[in-house]
């Protein structure tokens, strides 16, 4: 492992919050990311409700903007807060040992993966990821509960050294 990336991948003592336990954030991009994810699936929550209140006007029940009205007005909400809140909630570390990916707030998951347990690590990144230049590193271990750890949200060169160094680690553990 190079020493600019050991340097970067500090691990910190557990925290309840994870931007003060001294983890580093997911890249900022991936906000816009959680932004337009959020939006696709708030898209069929406004056609249902603009379609019902047509309907109902049609049929003389209501006003135009009785549903669409608030149904906007909290995907307006939901786009504006929610992204940014879950972002704050995601963390992650590295150490030469071992990697940490904190995540949650109300429901909090803090996993701890030793790089001597990984069996194989993927990098993904899908049509929206790729428009900011992100991608996803997954890490596979052996066993069958949270056999799996995906960390989203990390330049795609950040990711690529991480799985890089990770690769490092588990060759010279093998030998």
């Amino acid at each position: 492992m190079s020493a600019g990336l050991a340097e970067d991948l500090v691990f910190a003592p557990p925290s309840a919050d994870v931007l003060s336990a001294g983890l580093h954030p997911l890249d900022r991009r991936y906000v816009n990311v959680i932004r337009i994810m959020t939006a696709l699936v708030l898209l069929p929550v406004m056609i249902a409700a603009t379609v019902s209140e047509f309907a109902l006007v049609a049929e003389g029940v209501g006003e135009h903007g009785m549903i669409i009205a608030p149904a906007l007005a909290l995907c307006a909400f939901i786009l504006v807060f929610l992204p940014q809140r879950k972002w704050k909630r995601w963390g992650y570390a590295a150490s030469d040992e071992q990697l940490r990916v904190a995540r949650g707030w109300m429901f909090r998951t803090d996993t701890i993966v030793p790089f001597k347990r990984i069996q194989h690590i993927d990098l993904g990144e899908g049509p929206i990821e790729r428009l900011f230049g992100l991608a996803s590193l997954t890490v596979h271990t052996a066993g069958t509960h949270n056999s799996i750890v995906t960390l989203p949200g990390l330049a795609r060169d950040r990711a690529e050294a991480m799985r890089d160094a990770m690769r490092l680690h588990i060759r010279r553990e093998a030998e």
